[in-house]
């Protein structure tokens, strides 16, 4: 089995079982957009991916294009203006692509947006200098297809940042507490490398900690809602995991950011 196959087999057992995806009231897939909305008060700025990414550019003295696939609100590729000049964001959800034409509006930068699932839509999506994806990989089951088209639409760099672990694991006493649900502990981002490499490319990998949520944002109604979603439990559980929400330890997690030249 190929690393990327690993990857797809590993992601396949993350699935919400039917009986208890059928009693969700609501997708529990949804990303509500206020949580991805780009603050330039909160946002990290200065990360490895950043440096990375600020670096490629740098080397084209002044200006460049930055492609951002799951760009959300954002938060990924404003910090790299300048030295960038245009934005160009792809999105499956069309709240999110306004949110980001709005924050990028709001900085003076060019943007052209583009909705769809990508690698879907690649073919429609011009080029850039760089190409970054920051916390989507965990929801890539084809993650070969995905990482040959971010390649394609590079000319010198593609920077992917992602969790250590799965980013719902810390879910995983949650989902023992209400449905008594095993979680699995793959993929990773070790596995990730091992695929990028497998792949033809040499990545660099560095680390970063991220500290664990602040305990008034975890315990903010629009969060315990999120999770109560994520969850499959109805709204009338709020208090229930609210509870169990301030029982889990605040770890703080480890992030990695592999970059690669394409070619």
């Amino acid at each position: 089995m190929t690393p990327s196959e690993e990857w797809g087999q590993a992601l396949a057992a993350w699935a919400i079982p039917d009986d208890i995806l059928a009693a969700a009231p609501e997708d529990p897939w949804v990303h509500p957009p206020a949580m991805f909305r780009s603050d330039p008060a909160t946002d990290p700025t200065d990360t490895p991916s950043h440096r990375a990414a600020r670096a490629a550019l740098a080397a084209l003295g002044g200006g460049g294009t930055v492609l951002d696939v799951g760009v959300g609100g954002g938060r990924s590729c404003l910090p790299l203006v300048p030295p960038a000049a245009l934005l160009v964001g792809v999105d499956e959800q069309q709240a999110m692509l306004d949110q980001f034409v709005r924050s990028a509006d709001a900085v003076g930068v060019m943007t052209s947006a583009h909705r769809g699932r990508w690698p879907d839509i690649a073919a429609d999506v011009p080029v850039a200098d760089v190409a970054v994806s920051h916390h989507v990989a965990y929801n890539v089951a084809a993650i070969e297809p995905f990482l040959r088209a971010l390649g394609a639409h590079a000319r010198r760099l593609v920077v992917v940042e992602l969790p250590e672990r799965h980013p719902t694991s810390w879910m995983n006493p949650l989902w023992e507490r209400f449905w008594s649900l095993p979680r699995p502990s793959e993929p990773s981002a070790a596995l990730f490398v091992e695929v990028v490499r497998s792949l033809g490319w040499r990545p660099d990998v560095a680390w970063a900690e991220r500290a664990p949520r602040a305990a008034g944002e975890q315990r903010s109604p629009d969060f315990v809602a999120f999770v109560c979603r994520r969850l499959c439990l109805p709204a009338g559980r709020d208090a229930e995991v609210a509870v169990a929400l301030a029982e889990l330890p605040g770890d703080v997690h480890r992030v990695a950011t592999v970059a690669w030249r394409p070619t």
